[in-house]
């Protein structure tokens, strides 16, 4: 299951660059557009992503800054939220890279944000809703994208693994 969650980690930070790639092409105006997506636009779309990574991996790490809302606007800079979003990937490979079978079958403990509860589940299932989650919003900016005319991306896991990760195979 190791290698399973390794390889979703890198195709993580591949389909986030190809996403960022296509929003760099927008103007600021569309990239702040609000276009009917969950989070509004692209910049909001994106900023939740960060934003739900890093209070995931501050539950399972202890480590990082977290922020208190879901909504929450990290970074208004187009280039800032793309350091950040690099950087907080390569963080989740290394940390995927550091765990063991045994750490994805322990239970852990977190309170949603958006019901200040304690639940107790196994890594394994929330690692996969972590990047389930990616994908559901990296679909949301395809979709704004495509709406504001510029070309559909490639992102299937099937297209990362015919190339640059065919090493998961």
């Amino acid at each position: 299951m190791l290698r399973h969650f390794q390889m979703f980690a890198d195709y993580n930070r591949w389909a986030n660059e190809r996403v960022y790639d296509a929003c760099a092409t927008l103007s600021g105006e569309d990239f702040r557009a609000n276009m009917g997506a969950f989070f509004g636009s692209a910049q909001g779309t994106l900023n939740h992503l960060l934003a739900a990574d890093r209070i995931w991996l501050k539950r399972f790490t202890g480590n990082g800054d977290a922020p208190t809302a879901l909504d929450a606007v990290l970074f208004e800079d187009f280039a800032a939220l793309r350091a950040a979003r690099e950087a907080e990937d390569q963080r989740i490979i290394g940390w995927v890279d550091s765990l063991t079978e045994d750490d994805l079958a322990a239970t852990i403990s977190y309170s949603p944000l958006t019901m200040p509860t304690k639940i107790e589940q196994p890594l394994g299932p929330i690692l996969s809703h972590v990047f389930n989650h990616q994908t559901h919003h990296r679909g949301q900016v395809h979709t704004i994208l495509t709406s504001l005319g510029k070309p559909s991306l490639m992102l299937d896991l099937i297209y990362f693994l015919r190339g640059e990760g065919e090493r998961w195979q």
